[in-house]
This record gives structure tokens, sequence and C-alpha cells, in this order.
């Protein structure tokens, strides 16, 4: 699983069948340091599987794993948002996920 962070929506009004009806969102790849979480200036597209807003927190997986996420067997993906990060913790410590 990585963690991301949602920046926006893509929207694709081309695109294959299987994929209409699929919310698609950019997000950030996230890095947990002693100091707190840091962007990485990573982006990716991913489907929403679980009703992500922009500024949250999200766990995604990918590969062949995106494709066991219900709804997703028949879906081109190789990436979806399978969960919202409520809080975290590491290193000890609380970290802020907001």
């Amino acid at each position: 699983m990585v963690l991301s962070r949602v920046k926006g929506h893509v929207v694709a009004t081309a695109k294959l069948e299987n994929l209409v009806g699929k919310k698609l969102l950019l997000v950030e790849i996230i890095t947990v340091r002693e100091q707190g979480l840091e962007p990485t200036g990573r982006h990716m597209v991913c489907i929403d599987a679980v009703g992500a807003g922009e500024g949250e927190l999200v766990l995604v997986v990918m590969g062949s794993s995106a494709r066991f996420a219900p709804q997703m067997a028949d879906v081109p993906t190789d990436a979806v948002i399978v969960g919202i990060i409520d809080n975290m913790q590491a290193y000890g410590r609380d970290l802020a996920v907001r």
C-alpha cells in the first residue's frame, strides 16, 4: 500500500467503457519521516473506490491488488484508493493527517 494525499480531480471525457462512472483523482505520494509526513513531489492518477476528497490522506493499492477492490475486476487500472486515513502513529507519536 502507498500513503498518498489527494490533490485534485482528473476529468477524462474520452476513455474506455470500463472507466465510465469511475472517479479519477490526482494524488501525491507521501513519505513518513520522524518529523512528520512529507510530500515527495511524485504524483499519480488513481480510481477512487471509497469517496475520498481533496486534501485527504489515503491508502492506495497498486498492481494486481488494485483489481481486487470491489467492482474493479474488469477495470484497466494500476492504482485504486481503498482507504481514507483518520489518524496515524509513527515514531511513538501521533502524526497530523491534515
